[in-house]
């Protein structure tokens, strides 16, 4: 099983992906911006799921909202 971008391109731990559409982060007033960049990502146990830091802290993405660069 391989963890594939929005487009279906294959994730790689260390890659640089950027937000497709304006993400509201649950417990937080964080609103993520479309177009915003993660860079370094790793992946987790969930193929659909990855991992980003943004500042101090670690979010988990759904890669249905993500593109790689």
């Amino acid at each position: 099983m391989a963890t594939k971008d929005s487009n279906g391109n294959p994730l790689n731990e260390g890659d640089s992906v950027h937000v497709i559409k304006d993400l509201k982060v649950k417990g937080s007033s964080l609103t993520l911006k479309r177009g915003k960049v993660f860079k370094n990502i790793r992946l987790t146990d969930n193929e659909e799921e990855v991992e980003c830091r943004e500042g101090k802290t670690t979010l988990v993405l759904k890669t249905c909202f993500l593109k790689k660069m």
